[in-house]
């Protein structure tokens, strides 16, 4: 899982192309309608333009929740497996 990380990151944020085709869907409110449905996290600009952040979104791609990475091990949480280490 660490190669997630070493992967050049262009911008902090998803373009607004990119943002267009994980969602399938050309204008901003129907980008949220599709975002808020499928569960992902994401930001309004001013614009009222979902913003997207990448490295969340390549977690999210990869299959992996976010959220569990950030909760302690006893609420479902990643926690590594030391059992195999000498």
């Amino acid at each position: 899982m660490s190669a997630i990380f070493e992967l050049a990151i262009p911008s902090e944020t998803l373009t607004a192309d990119e943002v267009s085709d994980i969602s399938g869907c050309k204008r901003a409110g129907d980008q949220i309608e599709w975002l808020t449905r499928n569960g992902w996290l994401f930001i309004q600009n001013r614009a009222g333009v979902p913003i997207i952040g990448r490295l969340y979104a390549r977690l999210k791609l990869a299959g992996i929740n976010p959220a569990l990475l950030a909760a302690p091990a006893d609420a479902g949480g990643w926690q590594p497996d030391f059992s195999k280490v000498q």
